[in-house]
């Protein structure tokens, strides 16, 4: 069900036996990726670390999960069509050839990117990705940098974000594709959307 930011989400519930542990959104990207290539279910995760789980607040839970005990919430996925070739990412994908120079897009389902919250009114299970577009001068990135960690970068003038649904974007040239930390092929014509409520994940 998509919320509403601020609203009551998640429950308490039993750790299914099939879960599968996760520590970082790279590990999460790579077990649900293949189930949802071959059109199969994908299996419920529990998350213990990444991006995704400091965006949930998530602190030392693994071993309330291996006991059977978590908090059950269901989130979204970013589905993205890189030069036509489909793939999903769970906390954010990154088109950029360097954070110094260059334009940075950044799709994002979760707020952070290691210690930097990147995209502080993401919310991954709101139905929508934080769209990220920017370009500011050498200058503005280094005061932008010593803003990251507590959100307060934005708003900003040369950082444009908009909240999307679905999105198109043609890159100026081929660029460096990273989705949940994972590095891909170069693209140039990137296709992003949501699909709500799409994983079950644990604690």
């Amino acid at each position: 069900m998509t919320i509403r930011r601020g609203s009551d989400w998640g429950r308490p519930a039993a750790v299914p036996d099939d879960a599968i542990f996760v520590s970082s959104d790279a590990e999460a990207n790579q077990v649900i990726s293949g189930p949802r290539r071959a059109r199969k279910p994908t299996p419920p995760l529990c998350l213990v670390g990444g991006d995704l789980a400091r965006t949930l607040g998530v602190r030392n839970n693994e071993a309330s999960l291996r006991a059977g005990e978590g908090t059950h919430l269901r989130i979204d996925l970013g589905v993205a069509l890189l030069d036509g070739r489909i793939f999903w990412f769970v906390s954010h994908l990154i088109a950029r050839r360097s954070w110094w120079r260059g334009p940075i897009v950044i799709a994002a389902n979760a707020a952070f990117i290691g210690d930097f919250n990147v995209a502080p009114k993401a919310h991954p299970s709101d139905g929508r990705l934080d769209l990220i577009e920017a370009n500011p001068t050498f200058s503005e990135r280094l005061k932008a940098r010593s803003r990251l960690r507590s959100g307060t970068h934005v708003p900003h003038p040369q950082i444009k974000i908009r909240r999307c649904a679905a999105a198109q974007l043609q890159l100026e040239r081929p660029t460096p594709i990273t989705l949940d930390g994972i590095a891909h092929d170069r693209a140039e014509t990137l296709s992003i959307r949501v699909e709500p409520d799409a994983l079950d994940i644990w604690i």
